[in-house]
């Protein structure tokens, strides 16, 4: 947005009673001279000043619709909001306030919800909304949106869509990686703020998009037990939480393949271990397959998979299981294919599980080597920190004991409390006009 001079408008609106035809002249000049979005930002922040009505904020986010970490960053944001703002949780898909609350524990009664069509992804070929689909070619379909933010005095988009331009007095784009380069409908310099979700995004901030983001907010993580009663006897399991992704970029063959080397090589040990991977697939996923073969192949019958399980199912296996696994980013050069920051990395910390994880990404922000858990960058390194938790289940424990003291600084709380401070701080500036 450009700069106006508001100084005619504070003296207007100062005034007891208020020039009416003056503030009238005011808005009709911004308008002739900014257009006409300004003058109507104007009149919303002037109206906000005067406290005729409660500030007004967008979140908007294209995959709503879909369960996710960057989802949830976005609707917790949402739930710490509510209290200061008017809020309006744009998406493209139904949703429901009763979807949100299953999936992430959110009562967002206060938020309205908003579905807003983008007739361009209502074909077969595009129904998935991708904004990479979108280039200089064809008109661009998120300018619906683009014009909707205009209607509010804070619009966040969460969902990495630069392709959105902000219209509205303040924005903030929440960035949870920037997955691609400037071109075709780039607008993600022009919000107010650029929120980011670790160092390490921001590191690619810098390098891909050329300028500096403003704010870090790490994601919020609450899988820790209710009570320390619900704490269970820890069992002989390896457990690994992460999407079977048909790329494989999890790399959950690679710990398939670790886990049968260790038992050929160990099998006294490891007779007493159970690997198990948890995620989500789809029905037709070619990198599923070729796992469940591998493990058929070698005919060992402590490898599990939990495939599109339940929260609570969820919750159970991270009470019971004593490591962590997890090698996102393992022989990756592409940036975007490494963990960004490792939300399920923090939910095992915060149940006590001692992590194993790649030296890489955002993983480096989370475990720290050889206090509350250990990094590596190959499988033989995973075998050696593997072998030495398991054959020491003191250390394995302190780890573990450690791993969760560590987990305490990215819980819900600790999120919500950034984001309100943040906006709170821009909140009372622009009540100051």
């Amino acid at each position: 947005m450009k700069e106006i001079d508001l100084e005619p408008i504070k003296k207007i609106i100062s005034r007891s009673p208020m020039d009416v035809a003056e503030l009238k002249k005011a808005v009709e000049y911004i308008s002739r001279r900014w257009g006409v979005q300004s003058a109507y930002n104007v009149l919303l922040r002037s109206e906000v000043a005067l406290g005729v009505r409660k500030p007004s904020l967008a979140l908007y986010d294209h995959t709503g619709h879909i369960i996710g970490g960057g989802q949830k960053y976005g609707f917790t944001a949402a739930h710490a909001l509510q209290e200061l703002f008017d809020v309006t949780l744009i998406v493209n898909r139904p949703v429901t306030h009763e979807n949100i609350k299953e999936w992430y524990h959110l009562d967002l009664g206060a938020c309205k919800i908003k579905i807003i069509d983008i007739p361009f992804f209502n074909t077969g070929e595009c129904f998935q909304i991708d904004p990479g689909r979108v280039n200089r070619r064809i008109p661009n379909p998120f300018h619906i949106i683009s014009r909707e933010s205009g209607n509010y005095d804070f619009f966040i988009n969460n969902s990495m869509n630069e392709k959105v331009c902000p219209l509205s007095n303040i924005s903030a784009l929440i960035c949870h990686f920037p997955e691609r380069r400037p071109k075709d409908y780039f607008y993600a310099h022009r919000y107010t703020y650029v929120i980011y979700n670790s160092n390490y995004t921001a590191h690619w901030i810098r390098e891909k998009w050329k300028f500096s983001p403003h704010c870090h907010i790490y994601p919020p993580v609450d899988m820790a037990p209710c009570f320390e009663n619900d704490l269970a006897p820890k069992q002989n399991i390896i457990l690994s939480v992460a999407r079977f992704e048909a790329g494989g970029s999890k790399k959950q063959q690679d710990m398939v393949r670790t886990f049968i080397k260790l038992n050929r090589r160990f099998p006294d040990l490891f007779r007493s271990w159970t690997l198990i991977l948890a995620g989500g697939s789809p029905d037709e996923n070619d990198y599923l397959k070729s796992i469940k073969d591998t493990i058929q192949k070698s005919g060992l019958q402590n490898i599990d998979m939990k495939l599109n399980i339940t929260g609570d199912e969820l919750k159970t296996l991270y009470k019971k299981a004593s490591i962590f696994w997890h090698l996102c980013g393992l022989d990756h050069t592409d940036p975007a294919l490494i963990e960004h920051f490792g939300m399920t990395i923090v939910e095992a910390m915060q149940n006590r599980l001692a992590p194993i994880v790649y030296d890489g990404g955002g993983q480096r922000e989370i475990v720290e080597h050889g206090v509350s858990g250990f990094r590596v960058r190959s499988t033989a390194e995973l075998i050696a920190y593997t072998l030495k938790i398991i054959q020491d289940s003191a250390l394995c424990q302190k780890i573990g004991n450690q791993a969760f003291d560590r987990s305490q600084c990215f819980t819900r709380d600790v999120f919500e409390k950034k984001v309100i401070d943040f906006f709170s701080r821009l909140l009372r500036d622009y009540r100051q006009l």
